[in-house]
Parts: C-alpha cells; structure tokens; sequence
C-alpha cells in the first residue's frame, strides 16, 4: 500500500537533511569570516587602546575575545547549526544558514531576529571591550 503522506514527508525530510549537510559544511567558512571581522575590530580597538587592551584567540572552530569586559567565547553549535556566544553566565544561540549565492546569514533565535556581520560583532564584543559604557 504506497501512503502519498508518506512519501511526501520522506520527501522534506531528504531536503531537510540536505539543507543541514550544507550548513554544517558551511560552518567552518562562516567561523572564518566570522573571525576576520572580529580581527579587523580587535586591531582597531588595539591601535587606539594598545596592544595588551584585547586578545582573539581561535581553536579550531572555536573563538575567544578577551578585554577588560572578561572574555566572550563563540562555540559552534551542531545541533542547532549555528553557534553559541558565551559571555560571563549567559548564552546566546545564533542559528547559521546559507543564501543564494553561497552567503551566510545570522538569526538570533531567542529575538527571532536576523542579523547582520555589524550587529553580530556588537554582539560578542561590546560588553567585552566596553564594559563601563551604557548600551
């Protein structure tokens, strides 16, 4: 007996998993360009503040910024795809997925909202490298 519900749910589930499979091979380039801009801001934070005022570190898929804020570390997140932003006792999930054109975009899921490359980077690095200005 062929179930037509059936078929059509295996159907989306073999495109859902396809999805996802390009995400996860996507991720380790989005944490790339992830890292870029997060560099380009620490070396402007670095110039106008010295050296020693701030540090980016990467282990593998993981990214680390340090200030007088304390640090904010980005985690990949597998299950979700995305990553997570770790600062002090809270997280943040950012879910991470692919456009036309091979292009990575952001979506904050506890604000549902989507985000740029700008307002992600504020994200991880205002409280860290400004901790003593309101926000």
């Amino acid at each position: 007996m062929s179930f037509q519900w059936l078929h059509m749910r295996i159907g989306e589930e073999r495109d859902r998993r396809d999805r996802e499979a390009e995400v996860l091979a996507r991720l380790p380039r989005a944490f790339d360009e992830l890292e870029s801009s997060l560099a380009t801001c620490v070396s402007a934070f670095k110039t106008e503040f010295g050296g020693e005022s701030a540090r980016l570190r990467r282990d593998g898929l993981k990214l680390s910024v340090t200030g007088d804020g304390g640090t904010a570390e980005v985690n990949p997140l597998l299950e979700v795809p995305g990553i997570e932003i770790r600062r002090n006792d809270s997280a943040r999930q950012i879910k991470v997925g692919i456009l036309p054109g091979d292009r990575v975009f952001y979506l904050d899921v506890a604000a549902d909202q989507y985000l740029s490359m700008d307002e992600l980077t504020r994200l991880i690095l205002d409280r860290v490298l400004f901790p003593k200005l309101q926000e």
